[in-house]
């Protein structure tokens, strides 16, 4: 070290980087659960299918019903499964549960949640990327070639500052939501 006296922050690019991970599967579920029971402004789950929350966080609609009704603002920002897009994508995933499956398994769920309070949109602009946001901080997964989105790394970023990689992604998110559109009713 050249400067072994100097201890805590750091300046740099990385300074919002809290940890990474080689899977997004390999981030422990405890660490999914603090990060979205600590938020209180705002939630965004931008992933393509979001199937997995459904699947390794227990009573998911209930808790996001409860933070929306506690003034959290809640997102979801899935895929169209309608999408040639998504078809693209599942002859490239290849596996029984296909991509438009989950997307539809997370818009059900979606429904399922009382009122209007926690909001949906369909965009395909983020199929190799997912985003998902609480407060300031965010778990990333770019996604790799026909890898299923839990063989992907995982970031998990912290904000610091303005114009950090938090902000970056937050943007990204921000333009993809500004364009997508809104999930079709059933009647």
């Amino acid at each position: 070290m050249l400067w072994p006296k100097v201890r805590g922050f750091v300046p740099g690019p990385d300074r919002e980087i809290v940890a990474t991970y080689p899977y997004r599967n390999a981030c422990p579920t405890a660490v999914w659960s603090r990060l979205f029971d600590g938020a209180k402004r705002e939630i965004t789950y931008a992933g393509y299918t979001n199937y997995f929350i459904w699947q390794e966080q227990p009573r998911m609609p209930e808790r996001l019903a409860a933070k929306a009704a506690a003034g959290c603002a809640v997102r979801f920002l899935v895929g169209d499964p309608e999408s040639e897009v998504t078809r693209r994508r599942e002859q490239i995933e290849a596996v029984p549960l296909t991509v438009s499956t989950r997307i539809q398994i997370t818009l059900d769920a979606l429904s399922r949640i009382e009122g209007d309070d926690v909001k949906a949109r369909l965009s395909d602009g983020h199929i190799a990327l997912s985003v998902f946001r609480f407060d300031d901080e965010m778990l990333v997964t770019p996604h790799l070639a026909n890898l299923l989105g839990h063989d992907s790394p995982l970031l998990h970023l912290r904000r610091r500052g303005s114009g950090g990689l938090f902000d970056r992604f937050a943007e990204h998110v921000e333009a993809l939501w500004s364009e997508a559109r809104p999930v079709p009713t059933t009647a």
